[in-house]
């Protein structure tokens, strides 16, 4: 007259993160759990990804271990304690978490569940980020190269040159910290 009907649910949005990360990046799923859903997971990671269920955590450990080893860089996302060790072998490992308070320490970043649909932008905005430090670098080196200018001609006190100094440091602070703010409020990621 009736049944149970019990099946797995799966984060909100990640038909939508794989398909963008598929197409740039090699996508390997690892899991604790039985094939069950394997068949479930091939709508989502398809047929070129790698499947491997009735994973233990050191299982994890020695394959980030071993495409490590074959020089590729490993981003690895995980949920869970079991996850640790694979999380500290990665090169970045992102804990994703319902309540950010329970997380993995083993993590290199933490990822509020809710955020999860934003996976790919985070991606795409870390080499944003890493542009803003570049160009933060240069202003810097720009600063300096001024200041020792002044410097070598003696034209500053020692008074300025003590004033201005810690002001680089700021300035190269403030522009950094404005930029990346700015930028990711028009990304909205913020």
């Amino acid at each position: 007259r009736g049944y149970f009907k019990i099946e797995n649910k799966y984060r909100s949005g990640l038909d939508k993160i794989i398909s963008s990360l598929e197409n740039n990046y090699e996508i390997s799923l690892l899991s604790g759990d039985n094939e069950g859903e394997k068949e479930n997971l091939r709508r989502y990671f398809g047929n070129d990804s790698e499947l491997h269920f009735f994973q233990s955590p050191q299982n994890k450990l020695d394959f980030i271990k071993s495409i490590r080893e074959k020089g590729k860089n490993v981003l690895m996302i995980g949920d869970g304690l079991n996850d640790a060790g694979a999380l500290i072998q990665s090169d970045v490992g992102i804990s994703i978490s319902d309540n950010t308070n329970n997380f993995s320490p083993a993590c290199d970043g933490i990822l509020d569940s809710n955020s999860f649909n934003k996976l790919q932008d985070f991606i795409s905005f870390s080499g944003t980020s890493k542009k803003i430090i570049i160009w933060s670098f240069v202003l810097s080196l720009i600063y300096n190269i001024f200041g020792l200018g002044f410097a070598f001609q003696g034209t500053l006190s020692p008074l300025i040159a003590a004033i201005l100094m810690p002001l680089s440091s700021i300035s190269v602070v403030l522009f950094t910290s404005v930029s990346t703010n700015i930028i990711a409020r028009k990304r909205g990621l913020l």
